[in-house]
């Protein structure tokens, strides 16, 4: 059974409800408290009052009584007969037993327990009771301020209380006093409860002894009770009234004891009586009024109850229908919109959801484009064509073909022009190869740089081959962007379902392949065979062999000397790696160095040449031969940014001048920041530094200013081609001259004929490298060489002829 909300704790809506029945019923519990804690102390107040007026009229009574009793004493002493017959003088028995007869009489006129008359000597003459033999003693206390009147006194004799009227016999010649007893009874009580509703027990306690009841209007039960019940603080009979409270058969009373008198016939018996008022009596009247007060407070709980439920029902139904908004945005709906439904909080927070509704759906668009189309052409990228794909292999069995086209000299128009160059040159080829095979081609997608692929339904590699020719001979049609005019030309590679392949990762990676094959065999265009296949497991098996070489002990160091060309000595040496493979024998440097650029092992690489070239130079010092020898770094050693670090440690041992770190163009253009900033730690640790195949590169002029670099390598291409190609010879004139005024030496590497030194000696070139001095050999055998160099003979070599179109 599911819990309505305003009843489930786990809920807002519940929560409010509880929150504000808690706050109402707290605030009503203290109120009645507070009304009750009034209420208990005004009526205790008000008992304490009725008590004191009761304890008055209690008094009043007592004073009344002794009043009218002091009539009757009045009349006994001015009784005729009473008076001669004391006047008589009479005594002895004879006297006793007249004046009994006569106080009997008048006893039993007035009601009296006792009568009695004593001599000034308060000795007890005549008596109807032999009580008055214990009262006479007590009569001592009247003074002579008093024997003009009657008095009354409260005396206990034989365990009951009395009050005693005495009266002077004041006839001329006589003496003595005439006293009347009366037993106190229920009469006061009983009138005192009349008239002010209170209880009351008249008491006595002898010594050593508790209280006892003499009178009472409650009955026995209650007495037992009321006697255990007495406080402690009542046990010596106090001297002024004292309050306190008590309880009566499960009924709350608050009593006041009034001391009435000490002592009596009966020793120091004590004696006081008890006004009882009932506190629940008196607390009767506001009970009503209490029930009333909690009936509202229960009417008003139920009220606020329901207007708790309807004020959360309003604030959590809205709540409610964005929580179903936020499932439905979660769930990826971002259609339908968030509607406002009011003007206050919630709908502010209705508004801030369909902001962010909106927000989240542009993002959703953008996040969408940007997972499944290229930004640049607009174009398919590499994910959707994938899913595509994928979706029409498991959609149909039909053949199709999957064509990839790669751009040649793509980089070199970057590098020349510029990116947004090559920018708008890609854009301009997808708008061409679209506008082209609209009718041909299902799906055309950029795969990443200048690679496209396409997907060619229901094709052969017959109707494959006949797409690509169309894309070849349109791309013989050169394209004009700003003025400048760049011939487009492309290699594309066919990969067939299902004959190549059932997965689209499969196919893409064959027509990759096949691809590849185009761009080497410079055809255009090549559909997927298996030997493709074999030569890249070859390059993968080489590579991971390549990864144990180092351990291995595989790797060769090998030098090529280089040459001043004015003084034609050995100047230094450049180190190059070799692979003494244990199965395929020595394998060149450029059949696995691509592969561990690509792969970042190249770092390895670098690593062991440099330690290699250290131990080698340190070899050649111990032999009075030392030179400094070159290391090349790689795109990926630059961009390490422990570089200088790494250097220094693997250099350890060595002077920072027997090692030149040769870096090229191409690499410190990849990320120019990153390599001015790497280049400046190593001059700063000594190390000299030269920058390789300088002049293939486009744009290393404008940050050659701010290289901190020692030397220049012009690249061999213009070096060999100098002797035949006036304009190769320009460049390298140019290419002197700017590196000496920058104030750098020259390198020139391929030089190969006698004629070559002599051009470059006329140049100005400081060094020169070549098959002319040697070719590279093992780095154990440069020693020996090195001994054994002699100057080449230039003979008559003369470079006259193109120095005199320079």
């Amino acid at each position: 059974m599911r819990w309505p909300d305003f009843l489930n704790l786990r809920r807002l809506e519940g929560r409010i409800v509880a929150l504000f029945l808690a706050l109402l019923l707290v605030v009503q519990l203290m109120s009645l408290a507070l009304l009750n804690q009034g209420i208990v102390r005004n009526a205790r107040g008000s008992v304490d009052e009725e008590l004191e007026a009761g304890e008055r009229i209690f008094t009043q009574l007592l004073s009344q009584d002794a009043e009218q009793r002091g009539l009757v004493a009045d009349l006994l002493q001015s009784d005729y007969g009473l008076r001669q017959l004391v006047a008589a003088g009479i005594q002895g028995d004879e006297l006793r037993t007249m004046m009994e007869d006569v106080f009997t009489n008048l006893s039993e006129r007035g009601d009296a327990s006792f009568i009695g008359y004593a001599n000034d000597g308060f000795q007890l003459m005549a008596a109807t009771n032999p009580l008055a033999t214990q009262v006479a003693p007590l009569l001592r206390g009247v003074t002579r301020q008093q024997q003009s009147r009657t008095q009354s006194q409260l005396v206990l004799v034989g365990g009951k209380a009395y009050q005693v009227v005495v009266a002077k016999m004041r006839a001329a010649g006589l003496g003595g006093w005439v006293f009347m007893g009366f037993e106190l009874r229920q009469e006061q009580l009983t009138e005192l409860n009349r008239i002010v509703h209170i209880e009351g027990v008249l008491l006595s306690r002898p010594p050593q002894s508790g209280w006892q009841v003499l009178s009472s209007v409650l009955d026995e039960k209650a007495n037992a009770e009321l006697l255990a019940s007495m406080p402690d603080v009542v046990r010596p009979l106090p001297t002024e009234p004292l309050s306190f409270a008590m309880t009566l058969n499960g009924e709350q009373f608050q009593a006041r004891l009034q001391p009435l008198a000490h002592g009596g016939g009966d020793g120091d018996h004590a004696m006081a009586v008890l006004l009882l008022r009932s506190v629940d009596e008196a607390l009767a009247p506001y009970r009503q009024l209490q029930y009333t007060l909690l009936a509202l407070s229960l009417g008003g709980v139920a009220v606020f109850a329901l207007g708790a439920v309807v004020t959360a029902r309003r604030i959590t139904e809205p709540v409610k229908a964005l929580a179903g908004v936020a499932r439905r945005l979660g769930g990826g709906d971002y259609a339908s919109p968030v509607p406002r439904t009011s003007r206050d909080e919630v709908g502010d927070l209705a508004e801030a959801f369909e902001a962010m509704r909106q927000s989240i759906r542009q993002r959703e668009e953008l996040v969408n484009r940007l997972a499944f189309w290229d930004p640049l052409t607009d174009l398919p990228n590499r994910e959707q064509f994938s899913q595509t794909v994928t979706r029409r292999i498991a959609d149909s069995s039909v053949r199709f073909a999957v064509l990839m086209l790669n751009l040649d000299r793509f980089k070199h128009v970057n590098d020349v022009l510029g990116r947004p160059f090559g920018d708008r040159l890609l854009r301009t080829v997808a708008d061409r190869l679209q506008q082209l095979l609209k009718d041909d081609v299902r799906l055309i997608a950029r795969l990443s740089g200048d690679e496209f692929v396409m997907l060619v339904e229901g094709a052969g590699a017959t109707r494959a081959e006949a797409v690509c020719q169309r894309i070849q001979r349109n791309f013989e049609r050169a394209l004009t962007i700003d003025d400048q005019t760049v011939d487009l030309s492309a290699g594309m590679g066919i990969a067939l379902y299902p004959h190549h392949g059932r997965d689209v990762t499969i196919l893409l990676g064959r027509a990759e392949l096949a691809m590849h094959a185009a761009k080497r065999s410079q055809t255009g265009c090549q559909v997927y065979a298996p030997s493709m296949d074999a030569a890249s497991q070859e390059s993968l098996s080489l590579l991971s062999e390549l990864r144990q070489a180092i351990d291995a002990g595989e790797l060769r160091l090998y030098l090529q000397p280089k040459v001043d060309l004015h003084s034609q000595r050995i100047a230094g040496a450049e180190a190059l790696v070799r692979w003494q493979h244990p199965q395929r024998g020595l394998v060149p440097p450029m059949e696995f160095i691509p592969f561990a650029e690509q792969t970042g092992f190249i770092r390895q690489l670098t690593a062991w040449m440099l330690h290699a070239a250290a131990q080698t130079w340190i070899d050649l010092k111990r032999q009075g031969l030392a030179l400094p020898i070159s290391v090349n770094l790689s795109t990926r050693d630059l961009m390490d940014q422990d570089l200088p670090i790494k250097i220094a440690d693997l250099a350890a041992g060595v002077p920072p001048q027997a090692l030149c770190l040769e870096i090229t163009e191409s690499a410190i253009m990849d990320d120019p920041q990153r390599a001015l900033l790497t280049l400046e730690q190593l001059h700063a640790l000594g190390f000299k530094l030269s920058i390789d195949d300088f002049g293939t590169g486009y744009s290393s002029l404008a940050y050659l200013k701010q290289l901190s670099v020692d030397e220049l390598k012009i690249d061999r291409s213009f070096v060999m081609g100098m002797e035949r190609d006036l304009d190769d010879a320009k460049i390298v004139r140019s290419t002197i001259e700017l590196a000496h005024n920058l104030g750098l030496s020259v390198v020139a590497e391929g030089l190969e004929t006698p004629k070559a030194w002599t051009l470059l000696q006329t140049l100005g070139c400081d060094q020169g490298q070549g098959y002319l001095l040697a070719r590279p050999m093992p780095g154990e055998q440069f020693a020996d060489w090195l001994r054994s160099w002699q100057p080449p003979d230039l003979g008559d070599a003369r470079a006259n002829t193109v120095l005199a179109g320079l």
